[in-house]
C-alpha cells in the first residue's frame, strides 16, 4: 500500500522537517496551507472537499509561534494562538470521520497542562490540569483532536520543546551563545521538557506505521532544568554559561502567561512512548546539542 501522509502545518519549523523526513522514507506527503501550490491543498479546499482520497494517515503540526518575541502578548494574538492550534484539530479530525482510507491521525499538542512539582514525575497516565492560559488551550486543543468519530485512530503527542537547528528554541538562543553572553532563563531550576527534532519526526513516524492510538508525551527520557540545558548546549559551542536572563526581563519581552513556557516545567517521562517500542535516538541532552551544532 502506498504511503501518502497529509500533513497540516506543513511549512512551519516541525512540518517542515516532518515533511521531508517522511519523503525520505518512501511517503508521499501533501501540505495543508494557507496559499495553493504544488503537492498543497488549502484549508478551504480541505472544508469543501475532504481529504484526498489517496491520503492515508494525518498529521497536525499547525500552530502560530507562541514565543514569537516580535508579537505583544494582545488579547487578539492570544485569540490566533489559541484558534491555529484548536480549529485545525477540529477540521481535520471531523475530516478524517468522511475519509475512512486514514488509517492514522496525529495530532501534536503541548505538556503545559502537567503542572510544575517539586516531587512529581509526570506520565501519560497522567490527565493533566486546567490551571492556566496554556494548560487550558492544551486541554481544549487535544479535545478538539478528539473531536470526531475517529478516537480509535487518533494519538495525540504532548510535545517539549523541539530541538533542531534553523527554528524553535534553538533558532532564538544561538547568537547570544554563540557571542559566549548565553545562560539559563531566570533563575535556571525550572524544568524543561525537550525532544529531538529527529526523535519526533521518527515518533511520527513510528506511531502513523502502528496505527496506535491515545496520548504519547513527546519528551526525550532525560529530564534536565534549564540551566542543565543551557549549560550542555553553551559547552556543545565550547563558550562560557554565565549570563541568566533575569525572570523580570523574560516576563517584560513575553508576558506573564507566555513567561510560563520558560519559567516553568514538569517532570515528564515517556512511558507509553517508550512501551510502544519507539527508540530515542537523542535520549540526553549532550548528544541532542552535539548533532545541532554539527559535532
Amino acid at each position: 500500500m502506498s504511503k501518502h501522509t497529509l500533513i497540516g502545518g506543513g511549512t512551519g519549523f516541525i512540518g517542515s522537517h516532518l515533511s521531508k523526513h517522511l519523503a525520505k522514507n518512501g511517503y508521499e506527503v501533501t501540505v495543508i496551507s494557507r496559499m495553493p501550490g504544488p503537492k498543497r491543498i488549502t484549508w478551504h479546499e480541505l472544508e469543501k472537499q475532504g481529504i484526498p482520497s489517496s491520503v492515508n494517515s494525518v498529521v497536525n503540526a499547525t500552530g502560530q509561534n507562541v514565543l514569537d518575541p516580535s508579537r505583544r502578548w494582545t488579547p487578539g494574538f492570544q485569540q490566533n494562538v489559541w484558534n491555529s492550534r484548536v480549529n485545525s484539530s477540529k477540521t481535520l479530525s471531523q475530516a478524517i470521520q468522511a475519509a475512512p482510507q486514514v488509517k492514522s491521525f496525529v495530532n501534536l499538542c503541548g505538556v503545559s497542562l502537567y503542572p510544575p512539582s517539586e516531587t512529581k514525575t509526570y506520565t501519560e497516565d497522567d490527565q493533566g490540569v486546567n490551571y492556566d492560559y496554556m494548560s487550558s488551550l492544551c486541554l481544549a486543543w487535544e479535545e478538539a483532536a478528539r473531536s470526531g468519530d475517529s478516537k480509535d485512530k487518533c494519538s495525540i503527542v504532548r510535545t517539549g520543546a523541539v530541538v533542531g537547528r534553523n527554528g524553535g528554541m534553538i533558532k532564538s538562543i544561538w547568537l547570544p551563545f554563540k557571542l559566549g553572553l548565553g545562560g539559563p532563563m531566570g533563575a535556571g531550576n525550572q524544568i524543561m521538557p525537550w525532544i529531538h527534532m529527529h526523535d519526533l519526526c521518527g515518533l511520527i513516524q513510528h506511531l502513523i506505521e502502528n496505527c496506535e492510538s491515545g496520548v504519547f508525551n513527546g519528551v526525550a527520557p532525560e529530564i534536565v532544568s534549564n540551566k542543565g540545558f543551557s549549560q550542555a548546549f553553551a559547552s556543545a559551542l565550547n563558550r562560557p554559561c554565565l549570563f541568566a536572563v533575569p525572570e523580570f526581563v523574560v516576563q517584560a519581552i513575553f508576558g506573564k502567561e507566555r513567561s510560563a513556557l520558560l519559567l516553568s516545567g514538569a517532570k515528564i517521562q515517556p512511558k507509553r512512548t517508550l512501551a510502544s517500542g519507539y527508540q530515542f535516538k537523542y535520549p540526553d541532552v549532550k548528544s541532542a546539542v552535539a548533532e545541532v551544532v554539527g559535532k
